[in-house]
């Protein structure tokens, strides 16, 4: 650890042209969500006031899962509904039956039906729980230059079917690649030239922007629940129960995130270093809103508290190297903190022993805690967070130009290549045969990809949150689904 807080002190004093004792000003902008607020937010017992309600909807909607009256279509559309609208926690075993029963031999005859719309989203469906599914699939649909077949254009439902399914795509599988990008211009072209049909229209313009500004699988679970929930409300053919239980489960979820978040917002209050250390990011919220990003199901509360205060001593010890620190203080810091010496701290200036203090305190509670509760000693993952070894105060697009000496658009092209290979790569993890993590991992892994995503999509969502990034927030932990029927046209959650 010493060795990565010296790098980051180096780093960081490398860019600093002032003096060794002048410091900067941060300029960060305040939270807008104050301790009082979080504490007067009133949803807190949603998750105790519906459980009989949800048990009673997600029976039923458990037995359409099981019908023997519908087609396997028709139940592989209600899995796609059913995880869109953020319930697939309830269905799991559920889902993976259906899914079973697929790959064992029954929906087998959909592959050759020629349909675009169900075999993109067999496909889709497949290879995010996990199951082994070839590329080849689709080359019913394209020509031998892996051209999508002119008939198949006039498919809107299924092109867009088709792109979705390919943003789950391996290195190396070019026809995923071009299914990406062929049907990605078809569906701009549509949307320009308005060729929708009065069928087609009602939701579908919606569903392509939606889709055209982020894939499915890339969007963060929860927002994405939201927004659907308005998009499903709208659906003249909508399963009542179904959208009731989605309304429901969101409220019970929230209740829960608001009782987590209570309780972190009152740890930070007590903690007392926002307002001594004004120097920093007071980012609690964000950093909660990271957690929910990460693990939003109400079992992992544990899980969303611990990795609150991560990140929110990362953001501290970050804008103590990146802003505040000196030279003289961050080795004296780094010193300190990878001999975990409480003693040492006499030798440091006031504000870092404010800081040392809390970490050290912090850290040794959360160990003894999951110590007693999992028997795992997490002392030293805690203390050597790869988090402080980041040093850079620019983005990956300037350093990207400064060191090709391209142009911002130029650079912002070939970083988005890099974040797409980077999905390959976890698409491919996700794959049951080929790795040894558990599926709670990965899950988590992709779910933070997806996250990081929603934070910096359109700007620095965690240190310059800006009004998109607080109606994310309102629309996730603050604000509860009301019982009275959604507008979608004023929808605003975007995810």
């Amino acid at each position: 650890m010493a060795t990565n807080l010296s790098v980051k002190a180096q780093k960081t004093q490398s860019q600093k042209t002032y003096s060794q004792n002048q410091r900067q000003s941060s300029n960060y902008q305040p939270t807008v969500w104050s301790h009082s607020f979080i504490q007067s937010l009133k949803n807190e017992n949603a998750d105790l006031l519906y459980k009989d309600k949800a048990r009673k909807l997600e029976e039923e909607t458990r037995a359409a899962i099981y019908s023997e009256n519908e087609d396997f279509l028709t139940i592989l559309e209600l899995i796609d509904d059913i995880q869109r609208l953020g319930l697939a926690f309830r269905f799991e075993k559920d889902i993976k039956r259906v899914l079973d029963r697929f790959v064992d031999s029954e929906g087998r005859n959909l592959w050759t039906q020629k349909s675009l719309h169900a075999t993109s989203l067999m496909f889709r469906l497949l290879r995010q729980h996990g199951y082994e599914v070839s590329q080849d699939e689709f080359k019913n649909f394209m020509d031998d230059k892996d051209n999508l077949l002119a008939i198949y254009k006039k498919d809107v439902k299924g092109m867009l079917s088709l792109y979705e399914a390919s943003s789950l795509g391996f290195e190396g599988e070019d026809l995923l690649d071009e299914a990406m990008a062929q049907t990605r211009t078809h569906l701009i072209n549509t949307l320009q030239k308005g060729n929708l049909s009065e069928l087609d229209n009602s939701t579908m313009e919606i569903s392509i922007s939606h889709a055209l500004e982020l894939p499915l699988y890339r969007r963060m679970v929860m927002l994405k629940a939201r927004w659907y929930i308005e998009a499903y409300n709208k659906r003249k053919n909508a399963n009542h129960s179904l959208l009731q239980l989605a309304k429901i489960n969101f409220n019970m979820v929230q209740s829960i995130l608001q009782r987590d978040l209570k309780e972190m917002s009152r740890w930070w209050n007590n903690l007392g270093l926002a307002g001594k250390l004004t120097f920093s990011r007071d980012r609690l919220m964000e950093c909660f809103f990271w957690t929910v990003g990460i693990e939003f199901e109400p079992q992992f509360s544990s899980c969303r508290k611990g990795l609150t205060k991560v990140g929110s001593f990362i953001t501290i010890i970050d804008d103590v190297y990146d802003v505040y620190g000196t030279l003289d203080e961050l080795e004296l810091f780094t010193d300190v903190v990878e001999r975990w010496d409480i003693d040492a701290v006499k030798d440091l200036p006031e504000y870092m022993k404010l800081c040392f203090l809390a970490l050290y305190n912090t850290v040794n509670e959360m160990t003894y805690d999951t110590l007693a509760k999992h028997g795992e000693f997490v002392h030293p993952y805690l203390k050597k967070s790869g988090e402080l070894d980041r040093g850079e105060t620019i983005n990956s697009i300037s350093c990207y130009m400064d060191e090709h000496g391209v142009s911002e658009e130029y650079a912002r092209k070939e970083i988005n290549k890099m974040i797409d290979n980077a999905w390959k790569k976890m698409n491919q993890y996700n794959q049951t045969e080929v790795n040894s993590f558990t599926k709670l991992f990965i899950e988590a892994s992709i779910n933070l990809a997806r996250i990081s995503q929603c934070v910096y999509q359109h700007g620095d969502g965690h240190g310059a949150p800006d009004t998109n990034s607080k109606k994310r927030v309102v629309s996730l932990i603050i604000e509860p689904i009301s019982k009275e029927t959604l507008s979608y046209d004023r929808c605003i959650y975007n995810d």
